[in-house]
């Protein structure tokens, strides 16, 4: 069944409006007809299974059938900081990181970052980040719409993070920086993960191409993040982030 999200001035007692881009998309592409079923969502963790009524040339009109609880979110929120990659990768990453639970997704500058983005190209690209999130969520059957936003220098997102209940940072020279003599980097790491507990936010640092500078896996460590192992092979920044949100997932999943 498609999904599509409204916003929630568009939900009224037993109808709803369907506006903007979504409208040529119900009508154009997927060629729609009135009463086909479709599920609408208002990015605050309502859904609605509603009956198309009316197919007009500027919004969709659409009946209330059945207000569903919406299961698909994590108890945990999951904020993703990712510095920036090179290419469209950024693309790929924000796609899968909505579909594995993610609530934010924080471009990040860091001292490695081939990428620098002036104020009009990051406007473009974010704009295009979270039409993907949009659509990675609809997608995927969430209950929000994950927001990308806007790129913050490594300093300014450790201040963010501080916020959160729990911070990983993913470290290929993990093993310099686990104390605990008696136990393999990958222990420890496990340990760190399993105490996560449902409801806690936990944020999760990646690096770019370069990998992070130690000066900054130092600092992030100074400001409460935990130094993890992803194992034995080196991850590529497009891999790293959607592995431990993985993990994340199966550990924080009801």
């Amino acid at each position: 069944m498609h999904n599509f999200f409204v916003e929630p001035c568009q939900i009224h007692k037993e109808e709803i409006e369907i506006l903007g881009m979504d409208v040529s998309h119900i009508r154009q592409v997927l060629r729609m007809r009135a009463k086909e079923q479709i599920m609408v969502r208002d990015g605050y963790g309502h859904n609605y299974l509603c009956e198309i009524t009316e197919l007009l040339e500027d919004r969709v009109l659409v009946k209330i059938l059945e207000s569903r609880e919406v299961k698909a979110e994590l108890p945990s929120e999951v904020w993703l900081f990712q510095c920036l990659p090179k290419g469209d990768k950024m693309e790929l990453i924000i796609q899968k990181a909505v579909e594995l639970g993610a609530v934010r997704i924080v471009p990040v500058s860091s001292a490695r970052c081939v990428v620098k983005l002036d104020a009009k190209r990051e406007s473009n690209k974010r704009k295009r980040w979270n039409l993907i999130a949009e659509s990675a969520a609809k997608q995927s059957g969430r209950g929000i719409i994950p927001e990308v936003m806007p790129v913050r220098g490594f300093a300014e997102a450790l201040s963010m993070a501080g916020k959160l209940d729990v911070r990983l940072i993913p470290y290929e020279c993990a093993e310099e920086l686990l104390t605990e003599v008696h136990k393999t980097p990958m222990q420890q790491t496990k340990e760190a993960i399993g105490r996560i507990q449902r409801g806690q936010s936990v944020g999760v640092f990646i690096g770019p191409e370069g990998g992070l500078e130690k000066a900054e896996v130092e600092a992030a460590i100074q400001a409460g993040a935990v130094p993890i192992t992803l194992g034995k092979r080196i991850l590529r920044t497009e891999t790293a982030g959607l592995s431990i949100l993985s993990v994340l997932m199966f550990h924080l999943e009801e």
